[in-house]
């Protein structure tokens, strides 16, 4: 992990969101931000540089996430509260009760995908309504540019998925990268990149941070987009511009869970259509009176994005856990 020496709180993310959480009680404890978390261990950055971080007894890591903001000794580095979190990207594993965590406090999500057999606009719907879920602001990273003719067809295919979505395409070997990314770099200023292995996610880390220690990544076959991504661990890098890049591993399945508002928001021109349909409960199947469907008839909505809202909506409510049982003895069910 590269981190830079920074003179200021405000240069690694902190926020008035983060200082009115402070209190009196805790003026004698300084704000640290988790730079990587490990299965044994977290570590963190502070104004200085690299901190130390000691965890209480029977800590899990799995309750930290990169880029949290959290207080600690200063004498003994011991860890004493998390601060809230303004954003916080998570994914529900297959089987799983909990969330796993991916990364908190990003301003910016960058979903990476390549312009080769990787490009798959259902699998890019579900980082959006990971990326709205979350709270950060989405934005499509197209690399493998310059190994491609149709560089315009993968733009418009992107920019479709969601209203007013910004689409960068690159070569993630370049410094011109950097410019096209400087708008979500800023100083103080948090993304993390997420997709699936292979993208060039890492590539593109290394290209931003311009660092000698660098990430290790895999080869890849560009024919079928296979190869395999080395990164194991989620890390905090300092990014040219001032600004701080979450690098995540390759995520192989992404499931529907937990994640209504983020649906709502990816599919805005059927949310905002149904309160509009005569029946509350309207499915937008068969009712009379369905606002949804007339604005379909009428070319003013796109059917296969009904098809695909009902399809993920359908697996966010079987894959959502419910709590069922006795008050008091609140256990975890799946929907059916």
């Amino acid at each position: 992990m590269t981190t830079a020496i920074t003179p200021s709180l405000e240069q690694l993310g902190w926020s008035p969101f983060f200082a009115d959480q402070v209190s009196e009680k805790d003026s004698g404890l300084v704000p640290r931000r988790i730079s990587s978390v490990h299965r044994s261990r977290v570590e963190a950055i502070d104004v200085v540089g690299s901190a130390a971080l000691e965890l209480p007894a029977n800590s899990n890591t799995a309750d930290f996430a990169v880029g949290d903001w959290i207080l600690a000794d200063p004498l003994t580095g011991m860890f004493v509260v998390r601060l809230a979190r303004k954003s916080l990207f998570q994914r529900r594993q297959e089987g799983g009760r909990g969330q796993q965590l991916v990364a908190a406090n990003i301003d910016t999500l960058l979903i990476v995908t390549s312009c080769n057999a990787d490009f798959h606009p259902a699998r890019l719907e579900r980082y959006l309504i990971m990326a709205d879920q979350a709270g950060s602001k989405p934005v499509i990273v197209l690399t493998k540019a310059d190994t491609t003719a149709d560089v315009g067809d993968f733009q418009s295919k992107a920019e479709a998925l969601q209203r007013d979505l910004p689409v960068i395409a690159l070569n993630g070997h370049s410094a011109d990268a950097v410019v096209s990314l400087m708008p979500w770099l800023g100083i103080g200023q948090t993304v993390a990149l997420v997709g699936s292995s292979g993208v060039g996610k890492s590539t593109l880390v290394n290209t931003l941070t311009a660092s000698d220690s660098m990430q290790k990544t895999g080869t890849i076959r560009e024919y079928d987009a296979q190869g395999r991504h080395t990164t194991t661990a989620r890390s905090l890098h300092a990014v040219q511009g001032g600004g701080w890049v979450i690098d995540t591993p390759g995520i192989r399945t992404l499931y529907v869970s937990d994640i209504t508002d983020g649906i709502d928001t990816l599919f805005a021109e059927i949310t905002e259509l149904a309160p509009l349909c005569r029946f509350r409960d309207c499915t937008h199947a068969h009712e009379p009176g369905c606002a949804v469907r007339d604005a379909i008839a009428k070319g003013e909505v796109v059917a296969d994005r009904l098809e695909r809202w009902r399809s993920l909506s359908a697996e966010n409510s079987s894959r959502t856990p419910v709590l069922s049982g006795p008050r008091g003895n609140k256990t975890i069910k799946k929907k059916r």
